[in-house]
């Protein structure tokens, strides 16, 4: 290992205690600490003991017989029945939480800390010897800021943490072409997790076609076996479940509620703010039936956009880490997400890299709209930019007013849509379009001594 590596490594372990030391001090002193995980945890106590976990009552009468009580504050009470008893959690998230639901409570969440701590920094790593030799300096400063800014993700124990990291690692290895396997199996348990987070980066491979495609396929059938008993479980305790997380599901984004992206939502000057497109177009028009449709169509034509590049064009590892830049922000942009969900953006530093290693004046534009993307969507930097505004309620009037409503309290959504605008770009510029004739045969993966 070279000093360069070394010091990488000492880096992004000081960024893991950061997040772990001050993460896990939120979770002991915060009345939402791990709530996020609990709502798996406890939702596959329910299923475990014959009760419906998508009934907030049964969910309710679950938590409280385990000891738990709710906070005496009115205010903090809604948010646990909003954020905990109504549950949106797929069948598979809570088939994948059984086993930690089979020990109590203390040791399944710090089993389920460690494991966070464990995986998110080995993806971290992953990447930062993915861009290394390229970019050390650059690549590394944006990792460290991404990895030590999970403390409100470590905290509430969202399963995003462990789902995104495993694509990352799963990344790696199909374009390492390396441990392919255990890549499989890491994107189908994320899969099954958060398809909404990962799908997009599953679909990459799919049209990427070759031996690519082979693995995207076995990642489905893996996901498939996952989801099979998951669904038959659940199914078999409460018949009614899809008509019942639909339910949660509009309830939790009805106006004015916790997952509403509007600017009248309950978490709209929070940190833990929804980061789709819709939390900003709705500041202008706070209407689902603008902001909705307008965020399909934008996002809609963007992944059009550069699935027919793909579809055109000759594969290489080196277009391939441009379209998955240009994928990860793109992938939190046109239907719910928080910030949690935005940590994909760490799939990004390896095309920056590759920029930066270039020179030239497009290396700063990226390396701007990168850092823009990190900051706007770190834990820390939002909790400080959010506290001035918290007093405030009610939709801004004036197009000054919601343009500085954009601009400080919602930068994240525009800054992913202009991160992910730029690396399609790029994508569309460098991956040569070849005749079909050419584009068909593509039988093989580009071979492994091909480097970035």
């Amino acid at each position: 290992m070279t000093k360069v590596q070394k010091t990488g490594v000492k880096w992004i372990l000081l960024s893991a205690g950061i997040f772990t030391l001050w993460g896990g001090y939120l979770e002991a002193t915060s009345y939402a600490g791990m709530g996020d995980f609990k709502a798996v945890y406890y939702g596959a106590k329910c299923l475990m003991e014959h009760h419906d976990p998508y009934k907030p009552a049964d969910f309710e009468s679950v938590y409280e017989s385990h000891g738990w009580k709710l906070p005496q504050d009115p205010v903090k009470a809604r948010i646990v029945r909003l954020g905990l008893f109504v549950c949106v959690n797929l069948p598979t998230a809570l088939l994948l939480a059984a086993p930690f639901a089979l020990l109590p409570w203390g040791p399944a969440h710090l089993l389920w800390m460690a494991l966070m701590t464990a995986i998110m920094t080995f993806s971290a790593y992953l990447i930062w010897r993915q861009a290394e030799s390229h970019a050390p300096r650059v690549s590394l400063f944006l990792v460290c800021v991404l990895l030590a800014n999970v403390e409100m993700l470590y905290a509430l124990g969202n399963i995003a943490g462990i789902a995104v990291s495993l694509c990352v690692v799963a990344v790696w290895c199909f374009l390492e072409e390396r441990y392919v396997g255990a890549g499989v199996a890491c994107m189908a348990v994320a899969l099954a997790m958060k398809p909404h987070d990962v799908g997009l980066i599953w679909l990459y491979f799919v049209l990427a076609g070759g031996a690519y495609r082979k693995r995207a396929l076995q990642v489905l059938l893996l996901t498939a076996a996952l989801t099979l008993p998951a669904v038959l479980w659940v199914s078999h305790v409460a018949p009614q479940w899809q008509t019942e997380l639909h339910a949660n599901l509009v309830a939790g984004a009805g106006h004015g509620q916790l997952n509403d992206p509007g600017p009248t939502s309950f978490s709209f000057h929070y940190a833990d703010f929804v980061v789709s497109l819709q939390s900003l177009l709705s500041v202008f028009r706070d209407d689902p039936g603008f902001y909705n449709p307008a965020s399909y169509l934008i996002c809609g034509v963007m992944l059009l956009m550069g699935a027919w590049r793909t579809l055109r064009s000759r594969f290489s590892r080196t277009n391939a880490w441009f379209a998955i830049a240009a994928i990860a922000p793109l992938s939190v942009l046109p239907i719910y997400h928080r910030m949690h969900d935005a940590k994909l953006l760490i799939l990004t530093i390896p095309a920056l890299a590759l920029l930066w290693s270039e020179g030239g004046r497009s290396r700063w534009l990226a390396l701007a709209l990168n850092a823009a993307a990190v900051l706007s969507t770190a834990d820390i930097f939002s909790t400080l930019l959010t506290m001035p505004f918290r007093h405030l309620s009610g939709e801004p009037t004036g197009v000054l007013e919601k343009l500085l409503t954009v601009a400080v309290v919602r930068p994240a959504p525009l800054c992913l849509l202009a991160l992910s605008v730029f690396y399609l770009w790029v994508y569309w510029k460098r991956a040569a379009v070849v005749a079909p004739s050419t584009v068909q045969p593509r039988l093989h993966a580009a071979p492994a001594s091909e480097t970035c």
